[in-house]
């Protein structure tokens, strides 16, 4: 028994290396991956614990898989409830009242550059700059 447990542990570590080394944005992706791969071992792990008569680590293992299988699945993003001021987008994107639909989009232009996710930028401040700018220009 103590060589099924270290079977799936040996695995479950090597995929979880062998993931941590993937470059990938900072999304649930790898996560789901992993999670993946652990569920798989674990369901692997308690079938073969139950055939050996293994009756409560078995249907454990097989619980926790289908628990992480279950809490990895992907999940639509919820868009923020409340909308954005017109006052809030002009002080995010640092124009006054009366700026022209060309400098909020050159204001926007400036800030996204650096607030980007593909440029190393957080996805809810380049969120939040869309959304500024999409108000003030009437989208």
């Amino acid at each position: 028994m103590w060589t099924i447990l270290l079977i799936v542990a040996v695995v479950g570590v090597w995929a979880l290396v062998r993931l941590g080394r993937q470059t990938e944005g900072p999304r649930r992706g790898q996560w789901r991956v992993t999670a993946t791969l652990i569920a798989a071992v674990m369901m692997a792990g308690g079938a073969l614990a139950t055939a050996r008569g293994g009756f409560i680590l078995g249907p454990a293992l097989l619980i926790g898989a289908l628990y992480l299988v279950l809490q990895s699945r992907d999940r639509p993003v919820r868009p923020r409830a409340e909308a954005m001021s017109a006052e809030e987008a002009r002080s995010l994107l640092g124009v006054g009242p009366g700026a022209s639909d060309a400098e909020v989009q050159s204001a926007w232009r400036r800030l996204m550059a650096r607030a980007h996710p593909d440029q190393g930028g957080a996805e809810g401040l380049a969120a939040r700059l869309n959304a500024a700018r999409d108000r003030l220009l009437g989208r």
